[in-house]
């Protein structure tokens, strides 16, 4: 029977950062989102040049050992690209992606993952992750340090292991899975998963409405719960193309991959070929004209609340209630450089014109130097920190990290999260419809599980 994917793409800058740097994309064949990290660094470049180098793919009908080397390869291509970039423009070191990518090879799903983004299965009514998180927190749950419970308000959950940088070893986890009726796919970045309760979000999921009414009531509740992050939704439903009618063909691009501009709107490119060199286009700054891609995400209530919301902010500012605004920034707390030292700032990283919202509260004696440099990466971009009890915790989690590093260093080793050491692959054998391998791939009738590596960069 024709399988095919009915689908929804939503994404929102959330409540306090000032640019999107996620990107998603969904298509008949294609699912896939991309959390940019790196802040000015160019976050929103790298999500958008790795989702522009897969999205031909949609337009590709291959078999699945042909479709996972075809995604392994441009996912190798686009981190070679990330690499070039930062050779030739240094000041975007530091900026990377997680990724999340399904193709669809007729009853075949091929799944690409690295990094702490997402990737849930909705199947009889329950809400599976498929994924395993790349970061710091996952690998204290592994080593049986702490529960996943307390993985949960950990306040270093935000420390990734594995990403997209450019380096040579940046490689993702490939899965091969098999595709059935009434499956639903959810990717989603972690202003969702990291605000919005598991219970909640597959409640929601599981509810029975279309893909584009979930991903809406998903970003919805995700702004609700104060969200700071980038909110990113990606959902793909496999269907029977002989019993739905009219699944969508146009493939929706939203977040960074998709140019946000007032002057104009145009559709997005329908040919493989159009829509990889619109969003090379896009990725690099080489459009001429600034455009805005169709189906940008949800015109919801949720959206325009928060529009609202950050107006109001702004006419209490220029109605001379500055004060009001400043006195609610300093119950925020960050954790970032100064003087090339981490430090616990007061307030929020961001400046309203000349009127700074922040200042430090507790300098450190951590030279962010002698940091691991995915560590260092983060505090050079600012990590938010509910209280300052929060803040210290983390402070102190990088002095160890620091002086880890540093010993590592001395003796001739590397700057991993516990130690020199990269662990040796093992495999299980847990279900028949899934082969899981990193990086290369193949398809049988067990489960292969590779142990990610927990190398930090």
């Amino acid at each position: 029977m024709p399988f095919a994917f009915n689908y929804a793409a939503r994404s929102d800058v959330g409540m306090v950062r000032s640019e999107n740097q996620d990107s998603g994309y969904a298509g008949p064949r294609l699912l896939a989102m991309a959390d940019g990290m790196g802040g000015h660094a160019g976050g929103d470049i790298a999500s958008s040049v790795v989702i522009g180098a897969l999205a031909d793919l949609d337009g590709e009908a291959l078999g699945s050992a042909e479709a996972s080397k075809a995604l392994l390869r441009r996912i190798t291509s686009a981190n070679d690209e990330l690499a070039d970039m930062v050779k030739s423009d240094p000041s975007l070191h530091g900026m990377g992606t997680t990724l999340i990518a399904i193709l669809r090879s007729h009853n075949k799903l091929v799944l690409a993952h690295i990094g702490d983004s997402r990737a849930f299965l909705a199947r009889d009514g329950q809400l599976t992750q498929i994924t395993k998180d790349h970061s710091f927190v996952q690998s204290l749950v592994d080593e049986g340090r702490i529960t996943a419970d307390e993985a949960i308000g950990h306040p270093q959950r935000s420390l990734v292991t594995r990403v997209l940088t450019g380096q040579p070893d940046d490689e993702p986890d490939v899965t091969v899975r098999e595709a059935r009726m009434g499956d639903r796919y959810l990717i989603a970045s972690d202003g969702l998963t990291d605000y919005v309760a598991g219970d909640t979000i597959a409640e929601i999921v599981t509810a029975g409405d279309a893909p584009g009414a979930t991903a809406d009531r998903l970003v919805d509740l995700a702004l609700k719960a104060g969200a700071p992050d980038n909110v990113t939704i990606v959902i793909g439903d496999v269907v029977d193309l002989t019993k739905v009618d009219g699944p969508p063909t146009q493939p929706q691009i939203v977040g960074a991959a998709s140019t946000r501009t007032k002057k104009s709107t145009r559709a997005i490119p329908v040919t493989p070929a159009a829509k990889a060199a619109a969003l090379t286009r896009e990725a690099t700054g080489e459009d001429d004209d600034e455009v805005t891609l169709a189906e940008e995400g949800p015109a919801g209530p949720g959206r325009w609340w928060r529009r609202a919301a950050v107006l109001a902010v702004v006419l209490v500012v220029l109605g001379g209630g500055a004060y009001a605004a400043y006195d609610w920034s300093q119950g925020q707390y960050f954790v970032g450089a100064h003087d090339g030292k981490v430090a616990i700032y007061q307030g929020v990283s961001q400046d309203l014109g000349p009127i700074a919202l922040s200042h430090v509260e507790e300098a450190s004696d951590v030279v962010v130097s002698d940091l691991p440099d995915f560590y260092r990466t983060k505090v050079e971009a600012s990590i938010s920190k509910d209280t300052l009890k929060d803040a210290e915790a983390l402070v102190e989690e990088l002095r160890l990290e620091a002086s880890r590093c540093a010993v590592s260093r001395a003796t001739g080793g590397t700057c991993a999260t516990d130690d020199s050491t990269t662990p040796t692959p093992t495999t299980t054998t847990t279900s028949p419809s899934t082969t899981t391998t990193t990086p290369t791939t193949t398809t049988s009738s067990s489960t292969t599980t590779g142990t990610p590596s927990t190398t930090t960069r």
